[in-house]
């Protein structure tokens, strides 16, 4: 009569030696996932990380992995895994792309990224909110601040992307 233990997926995985990383991110961040040694992407299917390479993933999973490396600060790598994003021309891939070279301090080609963001989805307060951050980071802070007012427009004075770059604006000036 063997018994049969089901392991969490974590567990189960350091066990049999699948490098992984699962990272504490900011209060708030319900949608972070794990993140994997380099050269692996954390398949949200499978709980596991596999090997990275174009069609592994969907696009948006590759997008949404490369976001939790972007909040590990682990930006050329996510510029890497963007990189076999089949549509590179979605909001989602470009403001992400945005966010990691404006933080290898590229910050002009980060701005380029947003606006072709924001040419595709108009809406989207995460892409005014890094927008507003890179023009806080050039020392153009009236860009900035009128990007919160649209912010402010779209989500409200207590949403998370108002009062991050609220609090930018403030400590720059």
């Amino acid at each position: 009569n063997a018994r049969r233990v089901v392991l969490p997926s974590a567990l189960a995985m350091a066990l049999v030696g699948v490098p992984f990383s699962l990272t504490a991110h900011a209060a708030g961040d319900d949608d972070a996932e794990p993140t994997c040694r380099k050269g692996l992407v954390w398949d949200k299917q499978k709980q596991m990380c596999i090997p990275v390479k174009a069609g592994v993933i969907s696009d948006d999973a590759l997008a949404d992995y490369a976001h939790a490396l972007n909040r590990e600060e682990r930006f050329q790598e996510a510029l890497d895994v963007l990189a076999l994003v089949k549509n590179q021309n979605s909001a989602k891939v470009l403001n992400y792309r945005g966010y990691a070279t404006r933080n290898l301090g590229r910050v002009e080609e980060g701005i380029r990224y947003y606006h072709q963001a924001l040419a595709l989805d108009s809406e989207n307060v995460l892409v005014r909110n890094y927008l507003g951050l890179a023009y806080v980071k050039k020392g153009e802070i009236d860009k900035a601040r009128t990007l919160l007012d649209e912010i402010g427009d779209r989500c409200g004075t207590q949403c998370k992307e108002y009062v991050d770059l609220d609090a930018a604006i403030k400590a720059a000036t």
